[in-house]
């Protein structure tokens, strides 16, 4: 079985091997990008939908203000949860393909025992 084929979690040697790139700086790197957009925006979202059910709750009169025809305050402001979360979505998207993408890449290659190759090439 040549190197490449073997899965690296699958053996005891490449279970320390997943420890030793989990102890990484790289690897560290990584989590620091990942937690650097996931946590500000899950607070901003929760704090978003937060709104959202305190007016709801507290707010009738608010959300029950009539903008055009039937479509009240409350509405539109349940059409825009849906709205923010497809908007998290794409964003974290885009953040992922220019910041966490390339340092899961190096990593995965590092593992892979690639970057050793180009080295020596």
């Amino acid at each position: 079985m040549s190197p490449k084929s073997r899965d690296p979690g699958s053996t005891p040697d490449g279970a320390s091997a997943n420890v030793t790139v989990q102890n990484s700086p790289e690897f560290a790197a990584l989590r620091k990008a990942l937690r650097r957009f996931v946590f500000p925006v899950t607070v901003a979202f929760l704090a978003w939908y937060a709104l959202y059910v305190l007016l709801s709750a507290y707010a009738r009169g608010f959300m029950a203000y009539k903008l055009v025809g039937h479509i009240n305050v409350g509405l539109v402001f349940g059409v825009l949860q849906f709205v923010s979360t497809f908007l998290i979505a794409w964003a974290y998207s885009r953040y992922a393909d220019k910041h966490l993408d390339p340092k899961a890449e190096a990593i995965k290659r590092h593992m892979d025992g690639e970057d050793a190759k180009e080295d020596k090439a």
